[in-house]
């Protein structure tokens, strides 16, 4: 199916004489088609294959929770938790004795000791909460996902003929052999050979990214490839490939989204070598590739990309936090252990006995336990908890907002985002081409006209005009959905027409129907050199009617009359014409608008005209009307990237369009703004500024271009890819940049893959592009990418809210224990308190925390960046002063708690005694202290009302007053597990009191500005640089193993595959550029990936014409164009000279901001001018 054009039927005729040849060879008939028969189709399933590419098999749950424990914190607190649990089960041989003396005050009590198990079981809980939570999340994302993508499948149905018979099958059904019946709008779903054809066009783009459509014919190129649009016309086809075979698959194949991949690999590399064969032999040229995309995969079973920004940060802080709690749990056992031998063998002069060894051990070993405590608390066990339930929540919110979020970290990186590079089309546009703006009878209309504006008589010929003289393929049919937008079927510029018609409150339906196709006497079909197309109709009185349509200049030269205000034709010279191309095209021109000529002619009926002579038939016209089209910006867009700049986002348009409408949409959109210092480049100009003389991009060069550039027209997949990996490779800010990407076609998919997040359409998207990619637009809309921006920042300031409460409770906790345990021998706070504190405020504060709905005000600062802490100053100034005021009140009551209440003291109790009233109230006061302090938490930036959009989170409301009433029933009805005792009303009250100064002491700390502060250290900053670099050079390395290992195939293949490389060098520099991009080139001319990299063989995109009705015949398009410029008759001047400076890449500067915004459209030269007015 590589083959093209003569090629492919020299081989068809080499190997089965013709397609009827075929057809014999696989059975089938192409009048019948196959035989319904079961057993047929099922053994050409086994021998051919299935229509559907296999989906990567899915992760178990249990490699989901396996892959969970990776966790670094959860692997600490697993170690401490089983250390903990072996000590509480340890008991020691004999019994105290009188001469080793009661050395330990206030040693654990009976329902400690029993209680023991229950920190270590408890700790391990909170593990497995976790490790449930996180894979349970993971594995209904991915069932979710699936869900959506069979849904999609099974809805894609296709008419195949069976018996005869045309029937619908759903496209997994098809079976090699069948015979297809394929009409405008059809997604080929297979691969195969044209049998009869009727005009067939076909948008091969998303496969070679060759924007113009390819003509298809039984006699000049009858193959269809899988993954391909039909534009145009009808036929049928014999299915040759399916699933895996076809075109697409074998790119899925290669992306890695086929079975053969990853751990498979490991298994058995003797297989994937049969398959590279396999692969070789279905098609030599992108398996060239094979290599490359297997080496990337290799790369591949690490995760898809570097990790996350919030994930790296919160590894690196969690390691930190967890080092600081190893260094104190191990002075409060040095310390313990000190005193205790000093305290015995010092000051009471004992002496190490035998037979006391055992007793001395238990002590110890106790001593061992408050410091694996003190460990304990010292984890924030809760943050991979807080990141997943932030990010779990958000990702199900984010389905309501349109973004089907595939992987979860890109839901947090969006957060980061400092560049979006969009597609126009589609994306920023309607993809609707429209009639904006119209000149008819004397008049210029900004806008479509109401019909009572229009004389009738001008408005019938117009509808006739249009209806009669459009393929009647082109048509608008009614939404899919309801309110929704009609469907246009067919060519986009005819159905703009159509529409104008409906929008003219009239019916071009009825017209068609008087005069149907076979009654039309003569057509002109556009093509390139005619640039317009012209009909012949018979009146009822024998006389002819002759319409005609096409570009502007080009018709208007041929008018010799105009239709005026009253309806009756006037004279049109040559001057009137200079002066409405001045007035009329120039402008629409200038607003990026297409501009679409409409006229017609009576001929009369004896003596017939010779219809061979066609300039003679096509001169002395009368036009009807001149009409604007255009793609409409979407109206929520210039909304949306007005938000994503004052977030401090940079917007750049990257689209195949040419670089006059880029501009203007652009403009439009506000990606551009006039008095702006920026770039708008094509694709050639692109690529001369980026590679050096050798033809190779260097990083300097992109690093001069990429800060200022805002649109990038005519450019090609590669381009696209080479820009996003220049921008992500970039030094010269000091913050790396965070790349968003969007595409939606095959040959987008590289790109997708090396952004930082990449969306793909949902409804334009190729499978490709959306296997490729992080997020997918459900409504391909711009303006959701902004809500994903929302909803990352979204995450990241619900993890910082998260640290700034977890953070205090793990500090105050720490020392309190730590104090508490070198003063008084013994923890106030229980290990069972601790445990309640650590693991359900813990859970249940990132419950709290992490379900905020987010608000507008995330939009209005810039992105965090990827080295900017998670701890920023005013955080570290909110911990550290809660946490004093804390310390403050609970060293108070534990040093002078009993004369405050008049109560019993509760330090050096005896041994076994029953909880305190002390005690108890110290562990009640710590609580309502972090419940209010929580509260306090839900800002971090400073601001005053802590309160504010409160009770929008009921999740946060509901589980504060949980908590309390939690606490309560411990308090009151605890008893010795908790080592609680009741407390009366008055002593609730005065804890209730300090709980409420939280509140108040917050805004104390709000009211010291930062600033003064010096000493406050920011934590939890991004990997370093060097960390970084390393890895890049393990990966560098092995790269060029791969490129050495690749020359001898790339020798070969350089014979067989030069002249295919036209068509498909876009595939194959796409699926080359992520890795020879940043390595040297292998010093061999003979291999095909050096030739590449020389521009004289770069085929460039960045010329194309853009056809104005149709997109044909590409070889007739040089000598078009040299017509063009000789016959035109004025000079185009759409504009003025800034932009001139601009198209040759000079910036455009605050010294020209007097240019309007609409007149950034200066073209360069005279062919420009012809593509520009256009």
């Amino acid at each position: 199916m590589e083959l093209r054009g003569a090629e492919a039927i020299q081989k068809i005729q080499e190997n089965y004489t013709d397609t009827e040849g075929l057809c014999q060879r696989l059975k089938t008939s192409p009048a019948d088609g196959l035989s319904d028969n079961p057993s047929d189709l099922e053994k050409r399933g086994q021998v051919f294959g299935q229509n559907f590419i296999p989906p990567k098999k899915a992760k178990s749950f249990l490699e989901l929770v396996w892959e969970a424990l990776q966790d670094v914190t959860l692997i600490i607190l697993e170690i401490a938790a089983i250390i903990s649990l072996a000590l509480s089960f340890y008991q020691p041989p004999g019994e105290e004795s009188e001469a080793c003396g009661n050395v330990a005050s206030g040693a654990e009590d009976e329902g400690e000791a029993e209680a023991g198990w229950i920190e270590g079981a408890a700790i391990l809980l909170s593990v497995v909460c976790v490790v449930l939570v996180t894979a349970f999340n993971d594995w209904s994302k991915e069932k979710q996902f699936r869900g959506l993508q069979s849904r999609i499948e099974q809805e894609q149905r296709f008419a195949v003929v069976r018996n005869g018979t045309v029937i619908q099958i759903p496209v997994a059904e098809m079976v090699v052999g069948d015979v297809a019946q394929i009409k405008y709008g059809d997604l080929l779903p297979a691969d195969g050979i044209l049998i009869q054809g009727n005009d067939l066009k076909i948008d091969e783009s998303s496969l070679t990214g060759e924007s113009d459509h390819v003509k298809k014919s039984v006699d000049k190129d009858p193959m269809l490839l899988s993954g391909t649009h039909v534009m145009e016309g009808s036929g049928k086809m014999l299915v040759t490939a399916v699933g895996i075979n076809s075109q697409t698959g074998i790119i899925f194949t290669l992306l890695g989204a086929g079975e053969g991949e990853g751990e498979d690999e490991k298994k058995d590399k003797k297989a994937k070598k049969q398959d590279e064969a396999v692969a070789m032999e279905m098609q030599p040229l992108k398996s060239a590739e094979g290599g490359e995309v297997e080496a990337e995969k290799k790369k591949g079973n690490v995760p898809k990309k570097e990790k996350s920004v919030l994930q790296g940060k919160l590894t690196k802080l969690a390691v930190q936090i967890g080092k600081a709690g190893l260094v104190m749990s191990a002075i409060t056992v040095i310390i313990l252990v000190m005193y205790f031998v000093i305290e015995t063998f010092v000051v009471q002069g004992r002496e190490w006995l035998t037979e006391c060894t055992p007793v001395y051990v238990q002590y110890f070993v106790k001593f061992f336990i408050i410091g694996v405590t003190v460990l304990v608390v010292a984890v924030p066990e809760g943050l991979p908890l807080a990141v997943t339930i932030s990010l779990a929540y958000s990702v199900k919110k984010m389905m309501k907002d349109n973004n089907l979020v595939r992987h979860l970290d890109a839901c947090e990186t969006m957060g980061n985002a400092t560049a979006i590079c969009s597609d126009k089309t589609g994306t920023l546009t309607t993809n609707r081409m429209t009639v904006v703006q119209a000149y008819a009878g004397d008049q210029h209309f900004h806008k479509v006209p109401h019909p009572d504006q229009m004389n009738p008589k001008v408005l019938d010929t117009l509808v006739n005009a249009i209806a009669v003289n459009s393929a009647y393929t082109s048509k608008i049919m009614p939404p899919d959905k309801e309110g929704g937008l009609p469907k246009q079927v067919g060519n986009k510029t005819e159905c703009a027409l159509l529409g104008f018609i409906l929008d003219l409150k009239r019916d071009y339906a009825p017209v068609r129907e008087q005069i149907p196709e076979e009654k039309l006497y003569k057509v002109y079909t556009f093509n390139s050199v005619r640039k317009s197309m012209s009909t012949v109709v018979q009146l009822p009185d024998g006389s002819f009617r002759l319409y005609s349509k096409g570009a502007s200049e080009i018709l208007l030269k041929k008018c010799s009359s105009i239709m005026a205000g009253g309806g009756d034709p006037r004279g049109f010279r040559p001057r009137d014409r200079d002066e409405m191309v001045k007035k009329v095209i120039e402008p629409m021109a200038c607003d990026g608008l297409r501009t679409i000529c409409v006229a017609y002619k009576d001929l009369p009926a004896s003596p017939e005209p010779d219809w061979e002579d066609e300039a003679g038939i096509v001169s002395d016209l009368i036009c009807i009307t001149v009409v604007g089209i255009e793609d409409p910006v979407r109206p929520e867009v210039p909304d949306a990237i007005k938000k994503c700049q004052r977030a401090g986002i940079t917007v750049r348009m990257v689209t195949g369009d040419n670089i006059n409408t880029a501009r203007a949409i652009a403009a439009k959109c506000g990606i551009i703004q006039p008095g702006d210092d920026f770039l708008c480049i094509d694709g050639k100009e692109f690529n001369r500024r980026i590679r050096n003389e050798k033809g190779e991009v260097e990083q300097e060069r992109i690093d001069k271009v990429w800060p200022k550039l805002r649109v990038l027209a005519r450019s090609s997949p590669t381009d696209k890819h080479t820009l996003v990996k220049g921008i992500i490779d970039s030094t010269v800010l000091e913050q790396r940049q965070v790349v968003a990407v969007t595409g939606d076609g095959t040959n987008d998919g590289p790109a997708l893959k090396k952004a930082d997040v990449g969306f793909a359409m949902g409804i334009a998207g190729t499978d490709v592009a959306k296997e490729a990619s992080d997020i997918i637009l459900t409504d391909d809309n711009f303006s959701s990418i902004v809500k994903a921006v929302m909803w990352g920042r979204n995450v990241y300031d619900s993890i910082s809210k998260f640290l700034q409460f977890q953070l205090t409770v793990n500090v105050v906790a720490v020392i309190v224990a730590f104090t508490g345990a070198c003063i008084t021998q013994d923890s106030p706070l229980k290990a069972v308190q601790m445990l309640w504190v650590n693991l359900i405020m813990d859970t249940f504060a990132s419950l709290a925390l992490a379900t905020e709905p987010p608000t507008e005000s995330l939009l209005l600062r810039k992105p965090y960046g990827r080295n900017n802490p998670l701890i920023s100053r005013t955080m570290m100034k909110n911990i550290l002063g809660h946490a004093i005021y804390q310390l403050t009140i609970i060293f108070t009551l534990l040093f002078a708690g009993e004369k405050i209440f008049n109560i019993d003291s509760g330090r050096n109790a005896p041994l076994h005694s029953p909880p305190s009233e002390h005690y108890t109230i110290i562990f009640n006061t710590f609580v309502l202290m972090q419940l209010f302090n929580e509260i306090n938490a839900r800002k971090i930036h400073g601001e005053r009302n802590v309160f504010d959009g409160i009770f929008h989170n009921p999740i946060f409301c509901s589980i504060v007053l949980g908590t309390f009433l939690m606490q309560f029933v411990i308090v009151q009805f605890g008893g010795k597990p908790f080592s609680c005792t009741p407390l009366n009303v008055e002593q609730w009250l005065w804890c209730l009191l300090v709980g409420v100064g939280e509140l108040l002491w917050g805004q104390l700390i709000t009211t010291v500005p930062t600033s003064r502060l010096p000493c406050l250290k920011e934590a939890g900053h991004a990997l370093g640089k060097e960390e970084m670099i390393d890895d890049d050079m393990a990966d560098d390395e092995q790269e060029i193993d791969h490129a050495e290992r690749e020359l001898r195939r790339g020798q070969i293949l350089w014979f067989r595959g030069l002249n295919r490389i036209q068509t498909q060098i876009q595939v194959v520099k796409a699926f080359r550029s992520p890795l020879y991009d940043g390595i040297e080139k292998p010093e061999s001319k003979n291999s095909i990936h050096d030739f590449m990299a020389h521009p004289e063989f770069l085929i460039n995109d960045s010329v194309h014409n853009i056809p104005l009705i149709d997109e044909t015949d590409i070889e007739t398009e040089e000598s078009e164009r040299s017509d063009c410029n000789n016959s035109l008759p004025v000079t185009l001047n759409c504009n003025n000279n800034a932009t001139a400076a601009a198209e040759n890449g000079d910036h455009l500067t605050p010294k020209d901001a007097r240019l309007p915004a609409a007149s950034l459209c200066r073209p360069a030269s005279p062919l420009h001018n012809v593509e520009t007015c256009l």
